[in-house]
C-alpha cells in the first residue's frame, strides 16, 4: 500500500487534519477525517510504528468535528483495519483513492 498516494488522495478528498492530542488515538498516529452526513465522519487513523504501518477508519457520529480524539464517538457506525488495496473498495462511496 502507497501511504504517500493514500494521504495524497485525503487532502484532494477535502479530508481535514484532525489535531492529535494523544486522548483518544495513540499519541504519533496521523487522523484525517470528512464530514459525510450531519455531525458523521469518515475517518482514518494512520499509525507509524517502526516496523510498519497500520491504517483503521471508521464512520463514527461525534458532537463535532472538533470532538474526534478527545471524546468518544457517540455512535461508531463501521471500523475497518486496512490491510490490503481491496479493503478500500468500502470506502469508494466516500473517497477516491488509488493505491
Amino acid at each position: 500500500m502507497n501511504l504517500a498516494k493514500l494521504l495524497q488522495s485525503l487532502k484532494s478528498e477535502s479530508f481535514l487534519k484532525v489535531q492529535n492530542e494523544g486522548v483518544k488515538f495513540e499519541k504519533d498516529a496521523e487522523i484525517y477525517a470528512k464530514e459525510i452526513n450531519q455531525n458523521i465522519f469518515l475517518t482514518f487513523v494512520i499509525l507509524k510504528d517502526l516496523k510498519m504501518k497500520k491504517i483503521y477508519a471508521t464512520i463514527a457520529s461525534f458532537d463535532s468535528f472538533e470532538s474526534i480524539g478527545r471524546k468518544d464517538p457517540i455512535q461508531m457506525m463501521f471500523h475497518i483495519n486496512i490491510n490490503r488495496k481491496e479493503d478500500f473498495h468500502y470506502f469508494e462511496k466516500y473517497v477516491n483513492i488509488s493505491v
